[in-house]
């Protein structure tokens, strides 16, 4: 609950952020003078874009969400199984381990969604997230029918 509260707020404050930079660029556009135009344009061009970013990254955690309470339901999340340093941190070789059992998993039944969300979750145990974000988009792909090059 503590992550969606701070992703929740954190977007708030950047949506603050896209309404507070807009009104700039549109100050800077109704100067009418041609370097105003063009800097207002340019400036309202950013809130644009981050709010794109913003709307694609809740949408991937949306559905990301969807697909773990799915998998709760049928019993199939990942269990941990990852030895923890004294400070509570994953012990690397246990998340290498998990991760080669994970992927071989996923390379045995390539078109299957739930395989691939448990390889996502193995990448982010190994700290690549990266990769994790691709093999979630995946699973996320399978689960509604789409196939992607993976």
């Amino acid at each position: 609950m503590g992550a969606k509260l701070t992703y929740a707020l954190a977007a708030a404050v950047l949506v603050v952020y896209f309404v507070l930079v807009g009104s700039r660029g549109v100050f800077l556009i109704r100067e009418g003078t041609l370097v105003t135009v063009t800097f207002g344009v340019a400036v309202l061009i950013l809130p644009l874009i981050g709010a794109w970013f913003l709307w694609k990254n809740t949408e991937f955690v949306r559905k990301a969400n969807r697909l773990a309470e799915e998998l709760e339901r049928e019993g199939g999340l990942p269990v941990d199984e990852l030895r923890r340093t004294p400070s509570g941190r994953i012990d690397r070789d246990s998340a290498d381990e998990v991760f080669r059992r994970r992927k071989e998993e996923a390379e045995l039944t390539p078109g299957d969604w739930r395989c691939w969300f448990r390889l996502a979750v193995a990448y982010h145990d190994a700290r690549d997230t990266p990769r994790a974000r691709k093999a979630m988009q995946h699973a996320i792909a399978l689960r509604e029918g789409r196939r992607t090059g993976v």
